[in-house]
């Protein structure tokens, strides 16, 4: 039998301590060994506990979800799943070593609910198999001296590539390092991280403070340029098309693919069936096997590929099933994928 996974809830909310609670019991997996009222409680109970999961509320009175992630994660590093309403602090959170979050429902609608129980319960299995690393998850690391990158020579290079990143648990701290320091001359990006509807326009307007490039949710009809990064807007797909000589983005709402939406899969195969070998795609930290099989059509058309190393993922999930199925031409940490990107920018011809 599969060993249950032990949690510990953390929320000041009667109501929402009561809900989870019970709710998650429920489930055949999940062993719910308490809750805590605030942070000041968490402490105390769980070193004595020892929870191999925490979900934790942000904002909390006296001591804060983000503050107590700062001192329970280095002398305890136990994944911890944000339950939070919509709120930017959620990435400072996610900055301090949390793995992953949830938005808090609806408190009327009943199908919200249900569904945030599912959305939760499924997060808490994912974040039982994360490993954590705070060192690496810390905003720490993302403030370091930029790297003197070489300027790509003069081509119509940066007209003619795109470059495609997905990424899911622990993409949301991985990424940005990746591509903080790309300077305004690299090609453009698209990104496709699994966020909710909301999260993705406040965690655009983040990368655009630590970035050089410019970063934007996406919208329909968005033109891609160099210097430029879009990011899917949540619960909408993005892919690349082409308009003449232009390459834009067309965002829409269908099925989820690969139980996502936005998909990983949805932005690679457009990239593979339009770029061609005109492209970049990195496939990042996440459970799962959204994006493998796009990587893998990129490369058959010819796209270089780079894919997380085992040791730096969170959960070495997507970029595992995509090495494992062929699809990954470089294998290397986030830290060092910029280096590896702007090297192979520099190599291609006119």
């Amino acid at each position: 039998m599969n060993k249950k996974i032990k949690i510990l809830v953390v929320d000041d909310s009667l109501f929402f301590r009561g809900v989870l609670t019970k709710k998650l019991a429920e489930f055949s997996n999940i062993e719910v060994l308490g809750y805590a009222r605030d942070a000041f409680e968490a402490k105390d109970k769980i070193p004595k506990l020892k929870p191999d999961v925490v979900t934790l509320d942000v904002e909390m009175p006296k001591l804060n979800g983000i503050e107590l992630l700062k001192q329970l994660l280095p002398d305890h590093p136990i994944p911890v799943v944000l339950v939070s309403s919509l709120n930017i602090s959620v990435f400072d959170a996610l900055a301090a070593g949390a793995v992953d979050f949830v938005k808090k429902p609806e408190l009327a609608k009943t199908d919200t609910l249900s569904a945030f129980i599912n959305e939760l319960a499924s997060k808490i299995e994912i974040a039982s198999r994360a490993k954590v690393t705070p060192t690496i998850n810390k905003s720490t690391i993302v403030t370091r001296s930029a790297p003197n990158f070489a300027p790509i020579k003069p081509s119509m290079l940066t007209n003619a590539t795109i470059i495609a990143l997905g990424a899911s648990t622990g993409g949301t701290e991985a990424t940005i390092p990746v591509i903080k320091d790309l300077p305004e001359d690299t090609p453009g990006i698209l990104i496709v991280q699994h966020m909710p509807a909301g999260f993705t326009r406040m965690y655009a307007e983040r990368l655009n403070r630590l970035c050089k490039m410019e970063v934007r949710e996406a919208a329909d009809g968005d033109l891609i340029k160099t210097g430029l990064i879009l990011v899917a807007p949540g619960d909408y797909h993005m892919k690349l098309t082409k308009i003449g000589a232009s390459y834009v983005v067309k965002c829409y709402q269908a099925e989820k693919v690969s139980g996502h939406r936005p998909s990983v899969d949805v932005l690679f195969n457009s990239v593979a069936e339009v770029a061609g070998k005109n492209a970049v795609g990195i496939i990042m930290t996440g459970m799962g096997r959204d994006g493998a099989q796009g990587l893998l059509n990129m490369r058959k058309q010819g796209a270089y590929t780079i894919g997380q190393s085992k040791e730096s993922c969170v959960v070495y999930g997507m970029p595992m099933v995509a090495k494992n199925i062929g699809a990954v031409c470089t294998e290397t940490s986030f830290e060092n994928i910029p280096f590896v990107l702007r090297k192979h920018l520099s190599t291609l011809e006119r």
